[in-house]
């Protein structure tokens, strides 16, 4: 019995150490290959993670619109308008370029006006001075530079008005700068209410019409061609300085300067805002100024 007991003793310790080895080498192959659908699943998850990435770029760049060169005769974000109506004429402000400072006769009163073509105080203001701004440029007394802005986009209607304004006044500057004073005070006469979708394309290219503008306005308005410079106009404009003159920025539409200082008045008081222009500007402005015998062009009705 005890030498039976020995034996498979003797044979049975070799098998036990193959067992161990065999489960050992079962367990090694088992740790690598699970080791080896970690890794691959990771990386299948970091390269779809990459190509998430890859994708939101891709939409976020092809969203941005490169700057683009804006409409000739506002290099400094304006028009300026002088004797007679007639628009200044200057090249296109290229793309990344800082605006340049409108100058004037030291002897006439130079008026800017930032505008937004929906905020109702700016229509009012138009309403209430139009007929002496435009007696006053007739005369050679001021000149008036408008910078159209668009603050107001999101205020009608996801039809983007404010932005569609500005980019047809751009427009009519750009093709038609002559026509602009009387765009200008179309869009103020025929001014849809915020919160409204207000004016379509076609209605802003027949107001451009009307004023006397090309036919070269009708697919610029279309293609809403110069939107990246309204918004970028309009960012220059809220962030400032605004430029030639004192002023930090635009805070509220309208913002009215007269040789640089900032008209605080009343927007529906024309003998106020009349009394600001003479004693801010020279006196030869006192002196041009209509009399009560003159006629005047109308000012736009809202």
């Amino acid at each position: 019995m005890t030498g039976n007991g020995s034996t498979d003793d003797a044979t049975s310790a070799p098998r036990r150490l193959q067992v161990r080895e065999k489960a050992r080498e079962l367990r090694e192959k088992q740790r690598k290959k699970d080791l080896r659908n970690r890794l691959l699943l990771q990386g299948g998850v970091a390269a779809a993670v990459i190509a998430v990435i890859a994708v939101v770029i891709v939409v976020v760049v092809s969203s941005i619109k490169p700057e683009t060169d804006g409409p000739k005769n506002m290099a400094s974000d304006g028009v300026v308008i002088g004797k007679e109506l007639e628009a200044r004429t200057t090249p296109a402000l290229a793309a990344g370029a800082s605006p340049v400072p409108a100058t004037s006769d030291p002897s006439v009163a130079h008026i800017s006006v930032y505008v937004d073509y929906l905020c109702p105080w700016c229509g009012a203001f138009e309403s209430a001075n139009g007929a002496q701004l435009s007696g006053w440029l007739s005369s050679g007394a001021a000149v008036l530079e408008i910078h159209p802005i668009a603050v107001l986009t999101s205020k009608s209607h996801g039809s983007e008005y404010s932005l569609r304004a500005a980019n047809a006044a751009a427009c009519v500057a750009n093709y038609s700068p002559d026509a602009f004073f009387a765009f200008n005070q179309a869009m103020f006469a025929q001014q849809p209410e915020e919160g409204t979708t207000g004016l379509s394309d076609d209605e802003l290219i027949a107001l451009a019409r009307d004023a006397g503008a090309s036919t070269a306005v009708e697919d610029c308005v279309d293609d809403v061609r110069f939107s990246t410079w309204v918004q970028t106009a309009t960012q220059r404009a809220v962030n400032g300085p605004l430029p030639g003159t004192e002023v930090d920025r635009v805070e509220a539409t309208p913002t009215i300067l007269v040789n640089g200082k900032k008209y605080t008045g009343s927007l529906e008081d024309p003998d106020e805002f009349k009394a600001f222009v003479i004693g801010t500007a020279s006196e030869t402005l006192a002196t041009s100024t209509p009399s009560e015998t003159e006629t005047p062009t109308p000012a736009p009705t809202s």
